[in-house]
């Protein structure tokens, strides 16, 4: 298979309330907004991925799907959105892997994990060698 694009499709309980969510409290930049008053649909960015909040579930999302959002300053992410009233069901605090883990949830409440890399953790080190000039 040659995979040519991809999206996380959420179906919210109350669209509407999702879209304000993850655009106004959240902030994600909107990629594109499709369908008309009646089933309006945004699709937005998270990061090197897209997350489209379109349609309506009506069953509750389950402990099946989480989202995970890499931020720069979660300290910072934590104030803000506490701020916003947005539920946190963890607070941050380094994991034993070395990541800096906050989780919150939705208005639905599909967990996301918003995670901040140290910059000491291996992930931000570039594993390549650059050879010097001379060599």
């Amino acid at each position: 298979m040659e995979v040519l694009g991809s999206r996380i499709l959420l179906r919210p309980a109350q669209l509407h309330r999702s879209h304000e969510f993850y655009r106004d409290t959240l902030g994600l930049a909107i990629y594109r907004e499709f369908g008309g008053d009646e089933a309006p649909g945004i699709v937005f960015f998270l990061g090197n991925g897209l997350l489209e909040v379109s349609g309506r579930a009506t069953d509750p999302p389950g402990d099946a799907i989480a989202l995970w959002m890499q931020v720069r300053g979660i300290g910072a992410e934590h104030r803000r959105l506490l701020d916003a009233g947005v539920t946190v069901l963890r607070e941050p605090r380094r994991e034993v892997w070395g990541l800096e883990e906050m989780w919150i949830a939705d208005p639905d409440g599909v967990p996301i994990v918003l995670v901040e890399i140290p910059e000491e953790h291996p992930l931000r080190r570039d594993p390549r060698h650059i050879p010097a000039a001379d060599e």
